[in-house]
């Protein structure tokens, strides 16, 4: 069986693994308190070149839960109709008291004119008051965000009194995309807060958030402890992210999942299979027939995405950890179909 499910199916990158075998018995302080993490937010710190603060937590959900928590009861978060915390996060984020409101994607990214009307549209003591707006970069759908269309957030946001906040599960993936045009201290000089994540990029598990905006660093730890977002072996996060952060680990492994979705794209286009949304990262959207996905859904593994008629986007999605043999292998699955 090939495995193309998702990017945090396999365990972790064998250089963080080193890292944490190595100091496996090695007493350190607890709660991210360690000399590691302590390191590990020196470290990003020096690459994004702002003030800011950073805490370390174990997922992507509880990320999310924790930053968006920093709203008042009334206050709200817009997210595009497509966004993890509107569809995959089982109302974490609604559980907290904060409605999410959303707008129309292109393409898996927020459609600037409709975010200004839903901002617009809630305007009196009746409605709950839009108070941040959440992107994710790269996006649900794989595309990813220019440096033209964080400058235009920016100002909506600035216009609104909004903060920004960018989800960056998948960041590596877009920062090392054959389109980009943002860097990791763009994305820091734009955003409120955003994170960067690791468990989709090599990490066990982990995500680094950075919050610049001064109104939203007070406290934040206790709003963390609140929600059960402070691990006590910290250190098994700042280990992480400091082996992430040297040699440029982080952008090595999303370039590499980047590289491996390439050539898949590359296999489909040979048997012109189309896509149901174009990109230049690790998540790929194929649209095949239903004789096809029968064909090869004992085989592989993969998401159906949506059934349209007779046909079925499907999404795969490589990792850190794909190789080229798993490549070559899902290549000989097709050419075997096509010769039937």
């Amino acid at each position: 069986m090939l495995y193309f499910k998702n990017d945090y199916q396999e365990g972790c990158a064998k250089e963080i693994l080193e890292s944490l075998t190595k100091t496996n018995l090695e007493p350190t302080v607890g709660y991210g308190f360690d000399q590691y993490s302590q390191a590990a937010e020196a470290k990003i710190k020096s690459l994004l070149d702002v003030d800011c603060d950073i805490h370390f937590l174990v997922g992507g959900t509880q990320t999310n839960l924790c930053a968006i928590s920093v709203l008042r009861p009334y206050e709200a978060v817009i997210s595009c109709n497509t966004g993890h915390i509107n569809v995959h996060e089982a109302g974490a984020i609604e559980l907290t008291g904060h409605k999410v409101i959303t707008t129309n994607n292109i393409n898996g990214k927020m459609d600037f004119i409709d975010l200004e009307k839903k901002i617009t549209e809630h305007s009196d003591i009746h409605m709950v008051i839009p108070k941040m707006v959440y992107i994710s970069n790269s996006t649900e759908l794989g595309t990813i965000y220019t440096k033209k269309d964080l400058e235009q957030l920016r100002k909506i946001c600035d216009k609104y009194k909004l903060y920004l906040y960018i989800d960056g599960a998948r960041l590596a993936q877009a920062l090392t995309a054959k389109s980009n045009d943002l860097t990791i201290k763009d994305i820091a000089n734009y955003a409120d807060m955003f994170y960067i994540g690791g468990t989709k990029n090599g990490a066990l598990f982990g995500e680094a958030l950075i919050i610049k905006n001064n109104e939203l660093k007070p406290h934040f730890k206790n709003l963390m402890k609140q929600r059960g977002a402070i691990l006590a072996k910290g250190r098994l996060l700042g280990i992480q992210f400091l082996t992430l952060f040297n040699n440029d680990l982080f952008y090595t492994l999303g370039k590499h999942a980047n590289t491996m979705a390439d050539e898949l794209r590359n296999i489909f286009t040979k048997y012109k299979i189309k896509h149901f949304v174009n990109n230049d990262t690790n998540q790929i959207f194929p649209i095949i027939n239903k004789e096809l996905y029968s064909y090869i859904k004992d085989k592989v593994e993969f998401e159906i995405q949506e059934i349209k008629d007779e046909q079925l986007v499907v999404r795969f999605v490589t990792s850190f950890a794909t190789t080229k043999e798993q490549v070559k292998d899902f290549a000989a699955i097709l050419s075997n179909y096509y010769k039937y």
